[in-house]
């Protein structure tokens, strides 16, 4: 299994709407960035990644998993830019803060700390386990 962070702006799209979309789950449209698209490309049904709200709050709020591999983005024409389906697994008990994860050590070389404007972006086993432990999972 591999793990992943999906990013959204929750004035946007929000963890309540993930939520409300139920096992069905929603498209991760509207990626329009190569390294993004080619994370997308990557995963495999069951990987699991965080929710982040990103710009308000800039917080991981949840727990998605991948439902749905690679396929055309529904939002455009353009053959480049492809999307995978994720439904919600559950709420962090206490959500993770970006300042939560700079401030961690353990979390310095994370993608969300070094690359914060990549909007899907790999999780590392190790620091999966650590924001499930910031999280209070």
């Amino acid at each position: 299994m591999a793990y992943w962070l999906f990013k959204s702006e929750p004035d946007t799209w929000s963890w309540a709407q993930q939520v409300a979309r139920g096992p069905v789950g929603e498209e991760w449209h509207g990626v329009r960035n190569y390294q993004a698209r080619n994370n997308m490309r990557a995963m495999k049904v069951g990987d699991l990644g965080f929710f982040y709200h990103s710009n308000v709050g800039k917080e991981i709020v949840g727990i998605v998993e991948v439902c749905g591999e690679s396929h055309a983005d529904s939002t455009t024409d353009d053959p480049r830019w492809d999307c995978v389906d994720i439904r919600s697994v559950r709420p962090l008990p206490r959500p993770v803060t970006l300042d939560q994860a700079k401030a961690d050590p353990r979390l310095a070389e994370m993608a969300l700390v070094t690359n914060t404007r990549l909007s899907v972006q790999p999780v590392t086993a190790a620091e999966w386990k650590i924001v499930c432990e910031l999280g209070g999972l």
